[in-house]
């Protein structure tokens, strides 16, 4: 597995070794202690979640905050996705940036979202299978988000806006500037 950190270096970019055959394929998507090694601290994943979506379908931007706050290692199974990480976190130099990688069955890549970023993704194919782990479980109370729109982070969801499949939920979140944000991670 090779790490790569993004333009936010807390935001990694996960590109498993893939052997093919004739058979087939096999990688390893996740090993505890290298992972471990490479962010530099213990992520204790407790959870695994998958969802599917189709084409066009926009889940995000979604969070929780402190002590519920959770990192993630996201992967698609089936198809592609756009992936987006926003850095929510006041205090640090990359605050209101945020990382766009493609996620795909073929690419095989992951990517870790530390604390402290506000997550989504976009569905680019007929249907994907989105799959990810979480250190911490959900806790209703402690859920945020930022509106997908927002004209301070003008993230560009590769397809115009009235194409966008989005949740009643995710179309009345707050902008960025007036969205909650992490003090101290």
């Amino acid at each position: 597995m090779d790490f790569i950190k993004t333009n936010i270096p807390d935001v990694i970019l996960c590109k498993p070794t893939v052997y093919h055959d004739e058979r087939g394929y096999f990688y390893e998507s996740f090993k505890k202690e290298v992972f471990d090694s490479f962010v530099g601290k213990e992520i204790d994943f407790c959870q695994d979640n998958e969802a599917k979506s189709t084409k066009a379908v926009l889940r995000g931007l979604h969070y929780q905050l402190p002590p519920f706050a959770q990192s993630k290692l996201v992967r698609v199974i089936k198809g592609k996705v756009l992936d987006i990480a926003v850095d929510i976190r006041r205090n640090s130099a990359t605050f209101g940036q945020f990382v766009a990688v493609e996620l795909s069955e073929e690419n095989k890549h992951q990517l870790f979202v530390p604390k402290g970023f506000a997550h989504g993704y976009v569905v680019l194919s007929d249907e994907a299978i989105f799959s990810y782990k979480v250190d911490n479980y959900y806790h209703k109370e402690s859920e945020r988000g930022i509106i997908y729109n927002d004209d301070f982070l003008k993230i560009d969801w590769k397809f115009p806006e009235h194409q966008l499949i989005i949740s009643e939920k995710d179309e009345k979140q707050p902008s960025f500037m007036k969205a909650d944000m992490f003090e101290g991670i």
